[in-house]
């Protein structure tokens, strides 16, 4: 079997997350159950424009908006003669709706999460303002009839407020965190953040709770973690006790994740939110703005949602504090979430399934499933 990718970017690229892990750990495990699968992406400086990567083929063409018209132009001027059986198409705000130009095989589209209010923190006024009323509608709109899959019962009811009528969910997955042994807790109480520094997650949230916090709770201590372009703005503004640590090693980010006492997350939506998954599997709970994703994922993991204001951190964040220094939760296995392995079965079984193909291809299925 033959399954074509098309994604606005790859692992590869400086700007890569959640979502491309997501796409590649499903695309490796394929692989290695042996289906044949292409991953087209945008270009990446320094990348060749064709290589293979833990078994499966990546071509790249184009940029950041550009990379959807190349797609097309490789499928008309090759992809189409490679004999694809299925095509995944990846939704990142602007689509490709390859079903408008690949007539002749199966398309099952593919969602972590809708734009809608981000437009604001990522385009100037007149910009977002036509993403999110305009353009946003019209372009989800164009996969009214589509088979979708969504990571979260949260990204489904947005599709389906745009119109779409056959959204299937399918499960969100994680890599276990790669300690040998958790460290202890800290003596103060601790706090982490860990997302990149961008205006939509919000980082300067949990710098106003903390600030105001540490007016009652005098010892606390937290911890920002990841890069991005508010990086030096949010560490000019963070007070003493407040560590704008940037991006660090895989190892200081599980080591400081276990260490803490609670993870905070005040991102304005997520498809699911993985480092709540990877903070409960090192046994820290989170506490998370109640919005699209981090429910999902937060309540998954045991944590707490809470209206997403830096008023309710302050009024939610003593207690929890509190709750989980005394009484520490055990790590949870996948932290709400899954195995890649299951998540890649899952996903093939739901996109064979939509496109009629998983009578062709039961005996692959069977594979499938005692592969996962």
């Amino acid at each position: 079997m033959k399954i074509l990718i098309l994604t606005w970017r790859d692992l590869a690229h400086e700007a890569a997350g959640g979502a491309e892990v997501y796409t590649e750990q499903v695309a490796a495990n394929w692989v290695s159950w042996g289906v044949d699968v292409t991953l087209f992406a945008a270009s990446v400086p320094g990348r060749p424009t064709e290589e293979t990567v833990d078994g499966y083929r990546v071509v790249r063409a184009g940029g950041r908006f550009t990379v959807y018209r190349e797609a097309r132009r490789w499928w008309q001027r090759q992809g189409r003669f490679e004999g694809y059986d299925l095509v995944i198409d990846m939704i990142n705000t602007v689509p490709f709706t390859a079903h408008r130009w690949i007539t002749d095989v199966p398309t099952v589209a593919f969602a972590h999460q809708t734009c809608e209010d981000i437009w604001k923190y990522n385009a100037p006024v007149g910009a977002a303002t036509l993403g999110r009323r305009i353009l946003e509608p019209r372009w989800l709109r164009a996969y009214r009839d589509i088979p979708t899959m969504a990571v979260s019962a949260s990204t489904r009811d947005a599709l389906r407020d745009f119109g779409l009528t056959d959204v299937t969910v399918v499960p969100e997955g994680i890599e276990p965190p790669a300690l040998v042994e958790l460290p202890a807790k800290e003596e103060r109480p601790t706090i982490v953040w860990c997302a990149r520094h961008v205006p939509y997650k919000r980082p300067m949230d949990l710098v106003e709770a903390a600030t105001r916090l540490r007016d009652t709770i005098p010892d606390l201590q937290v911890w920002m973690i990841g890069g991005g372009p508010l990086l030096e703005q949010v560490r000019a503004a963070a007070p003493a006790g407040i560590e704008v640590l940037g991006r660090v090693s895989e190892e200081e980010k599980l080591d400081r994740m276990a260490r803490a006492h609670v993870h905070v997350a005040t991102s304005l939506r997520e498809g699911w939110g993985l480092v709540v998954s990877e903070a409960a599997a090192l046994g820290t709970p989170t506490v998370a703005y109640d919005v699209p994703g981090l429910r999902d994922s937060t309540l998954a993991a045991g944590g707490q949602v809470v209206p997403p204001t830096p008023d309710a951190l302050v009024a939610w964040l003593p207690s929890a504090l509190e709750t989980w220094m005394a009484d520490p939760i055990d790590p949870i296995p996948y932290g709400g979430a899954h195995s890649w392995e299951f998540v890649a079965q899952q996903v093939l079984s739901v996109a064979l399934a939509k496109s009629g193909l998983d009578a062709q291809f039961g005996p692959l299925l069977s594979v499938v499933h005692d592969a996962a």
